[in-house]
């Protein structure tokens, strides 16, 4: 009788095939974290050498922080009336409803001002920084700018991330007042809790390590985005596609760093209490 000729297929072409991809994605990541830190190197190399661009520099606060003003101020007063009142139930059953705006003032002050403005920032204008110098990479205006003796890295990039890392601490500062305001609507209108004695209320538990905490976190933050969305934007290519794709990837590694910068800081923070 005959016997099927039964052979083990040839594996070692299809694990030499998998090893050559893994390793050219190993390679890829390394180069672009390469690639990356030499951007950043020279921001700081760029950014404190003459001439400085002041004009566009305050230009580009402008477009990241008036801008974006009435957003601020529209999700700040949200936040801090829906959290004011998701937060009444849980501690009414204990009793402790006197308790509210103490923590009212430390989850905003601490922790969600800075980090909601930088996910609001993150989306407008990070996008919007990874777009426009995609697009003028395209479009070459950026070869031009070199060709013609300007130093494009200084005007567009430096200007940039100079603008986020100074507007987006105010904007967070004042995200955290408009937010203790909203919560402050919510407990007077439950607890005729007048003005003076919820202020007091409010900043009794905050130390002077919580504000230097939370104005680091978002001066890190205006930092984040404006270098991301900027090594995003200067560096695309592939036309139109190559644009949405650094629009795109300008907001999902900002906010994928911002909360990795969050925790970060939130324990360094609480070693220092």
């Amino acid at each position: 009788m005959d016997t099927a000729d039964t052979t083990l297929p040839d594996v070692q072409p299809q694990r030499r095939k998998k090893f050559a991809g893994f390793r050219k994605s190993l390679n890829d990541f390394f180069v672009s974290l390469y690639n990356v830190n030499k951007f950043i190197l020279k921001f700081f190399r760029e950014a404190f050498l003459p001439p400085y661009e002041f004009k566009e520099i305050v230009r580009q606060c402008y477009e990241t922080g008036v801008r974006s003003f009435t957003l601020i101020t529209l999700t700040g007063f949200i936040v801090g009336v829906i959290f004011t009142k998701q937060s009444r139930p849980s501690l009414e059953v204990f009793g402790a409803s006197s308790w509210l705006p103490s923590l009212v003032s430390i989850a905003i002050m601490r922790a969600l001002a800075p980090l909601v403005t930088a996910l609001i920032a993150a989306g407008k204008v990070g996008s919007s920084i990874g777009a426009e110098l995609g697009s003028m990479r395209v479009t070459e205006q950026i070869d031009a700018m070199e060709v013609s003796g300007t130093n494009p890295f200084k005007y567009l990039v430096c200007t940039r991330v100079i603008a986020t890392t100074l507007t987006i601490p105010i904007l967070a500062t004042y995200n955290g007042l408009i937010g203790i305001v909203g919560g402050f609507l919510n407990v007077y209108v439950n607890e005729g809790t007048s003005w003076r004695t919820y202020i007091q209320q409010v900043f009794d538990p905050l130390t002077f390590v919580d504000f230097v905490a939370s104005l680091a976190k978002a001066i890190v933050f205006g930092f984040t985005i404006g270098i991301v969305g900027c090594y995003q934007g200067y560096n695309s290519d592939k036309g139109t596609e190559g644009v949405g794709k650094a629009a795109n990837g300008a907001v999902v590694t900002a906010m994928f760093l911002v909360f990795i910068e969050e925790i970060t800081i939130v324990q360094i923070a609480s070693w220092f209490r």
